[in-house]
C-alpha cells in the first residue's frame, strides 16, 4: 500500500528536483550532471576489506548525489529510480565492458533487511537495479536482474558501526536462494547497490555468491560490483 501511495502522490504533487529542490523538474541539469555526467571510476574504501570484488561507482557520495539517493531510499521519491538507474548502468558498463565474458549481464542486488524494506516501503537497490537493466537493454546490452541473495540471519543496524564491526556484523548473513546458483550460470555477474561505504555489504554478498558457485562447483562465476555512489575518498585512493 505504501509504495502504491507514493507512486500516486508522485504524479499529483508539485515536482521539485531531488538533488537541489529546484521547482518544476524531478532532476535539474546540474544535479543530473553530478549523478551521471562523468565516467564511472574504480573505487576502494579505506581500509579495503579482504574479499571485496572490484567496485566501480558512478559518482562521489556528496551534495546533490547524496540528496538524490536519500530522497529515493528514505523519503520514497520513487521517480528518482530512473536517473539513479542511469547512473548505475554507467557503473555496470565500467565494471563489465562490452566484449568481456560471455552471455548476458546478470545484475544481483545486495538485499536490504526485511526491517528496512518494511520501514521504507520498497527495496531501493532492487528498484534501481531494474531501472539500470532497462537502460542497458535499450543500449542493446542483454541484461537481467537476479535477486537471488537473501538474508539467512538477523543483523544489527549498521548505523554507527566501524568498518571492522560492519564486517563482523554481516559475516555469514547472506546466502543464495535455492536454485539461484543455476540462474547465475552462463552470464557476467555484477553485484549492484546504491551506495558503498566500508564495502562490508559487498564483501558478504560476494562471499555468498562464491560459496554457491565457487571453484569445483558447476557454473563457477567471477564477480565484480557496481554502485551509484561511494565516499569521495574512495575515488581519491584509486588515483594514488
Amino acid at each position: 500500500m505504501r509504495a502504491w501511495w507514493r507512486e500516486i502522490t508522485g504524479l499529483v504533487l508539485p515536482v521539485a528536483c531531488g538533488g537541489c529542490g529546484s521547482p518544476r523538474t524531478p532532476l535539474c541539469e546540474d544535479c543530473g550532471r553530478a549523478l551521471y555526467g562523468t565516467w564511472p571510476c574504480r573505487v576502494r574504501p579505506a581500509p579495503e576489506p579482504p574479499g571485496l570484488p572490484a567496485v566501480h561507482a558512478a559518482a562521489p557520495y556528496e551534495d546533490a548525489v547524496r540528496a538524490v539517493l536519500l530522497a529515493h531510499k528514505e523519503r520514497g521519491a520513487l521517480g528518482m529510480a530512473a536517473p539513479l538507474g542511469r547512473a548505475l548502468a554507467g557503473a555496470v558498463r565500467a565494471a563489465a565492458p562490452s566484449g568481456t565474458g560471455v552471455g548476458p549481464l546478470l545484475l544481483v542486488p545486495v538485499p536490504s533487511t526485511r526491517r528496512a524494506v518494511g520501514a521504507r516501503g520498497h527495496d531501493a537497490a532492487r528498484r534501481i537495479a531494474l531501472a539500470a537493466a532497462g537502460e542497458l537493454r535499450r543500449a542493446d546490452r542483454p541484461c537481467r536482474v537476479l535477486p537471488v541473495l537473501r538474508q539467512r540471519r538477523a543483523v544489527a543496524d549498521q548505523t554507527g558501526l566501524g568498518a571492522r564491526q560492519r564486517l563482523a556484523n554481516l559475516s555469514g548473513a547472506l546466502e543464495v536462494a535455492v536454485g539461484g546458483a543455476r540462474l547465475l550460470e552462463g552470464g557476467r555477474v555484477v553485484l549492484v547497490d546504491d551506495l558503498m561505504t566500508t564495502g562490508a555489504s559487498l564483501v558478504e554478498a560476494a562471499r555468498a555468491l562464491r560459496a554457491a558457485t565457487g571453484p569445483g562447483i558447476p557454473g563457477f562465476v567471477q564477480v565484480s560490483a557496481a554502485v551509484v555512489a561511494a565516499p569521495p575518498l574512495s575515488f581519491e585512493i584509486n588515483r594514488n
